[in-house]
């Protein structure tokens, strides 16, 4: 969608229109199934920012946001990118920072370390099960893998984000990060 702006604001009617005038072509065109349409069509209804608008059609024809549009969003980004405090030798690690929400998010805390693997999700074979309209029935997995936790997505409609950042791969987690299942976010700590 090129008219996204600022992926966190909270989408108009008309960014609304254009996303499900979006998803309506997709099916029309035989690129969506009718399940799919509906799921998303009541993902788009419910979407509470404009990123979550943009992830729902970014994969059909005019979903796609330009270039143009991806670089002004980068601009409006790099203020906000700041390094985290780490010790002398080490790279530094950046994530970006929200300043709409000064609350502090609830704790998440890891299990001991070589304890099994944790599913999250809303379904019933969940470990941690979280019952959020915008967490998918087996969201994603955190397992014990050598040293440290990792955290990966199962495939979710919603996405998995670590300090903000939507992951695609397996990302090694750690106590202070932020994590986020759908809309459900926590900070990580250690079991105490």
């Amino acid at each position: 969608m090129s008219s996204v702006g600022v992926p966190w604001t909270r989408p108009s009617d008309a960014d609304r229109d254009r996303a499900l005038a979006i998803l309506r072509d997709g099916a029309g065109s035989g690129r969506l199934s009718h399940d799919t349409f509906i799921r998303r069509m009541n993902f788009v209804l419910r979407a509470q920012s404009r990123g979550e608008l943009a992830d729902a059609v970014r994969d059909l024809p005019g979903g796609d946001r330009g270039a143009a549009t991806w670089l002004r969003d980068l601009r409006a980004r790099i203020p906000r990118l700041r390094a985290a405090r780490i010790p002398t030798g080490a790279l530094p690690r950046l994530s970006l920072v929200r300043r709409t929400d000064a609350s502090p998010l609830p704790a998440l805390a890891l299990p001991a370390p070589g304890s099994p693997t944790v599913r999250i999700g809303r379904g019933p074979g969940a470990t941690l099960r979280l019952p959020d309209e915008s967490v998918s029935r087996a969201h994603a997995e955190l397992r014990y893998v050598d040293d440290g936790w990792m955290l990966r997505d199962l495939g979710s409609m919603n996405g998995t984000c670590v300090n903000d950042l939507r992951i695609t791969t397996t990302v090694r987690v750690r106590p202070g990060d932020r994590v986020g299942f759908g809309a459900v976010q926590f900070t990580l700590t250690w079991l105490q």
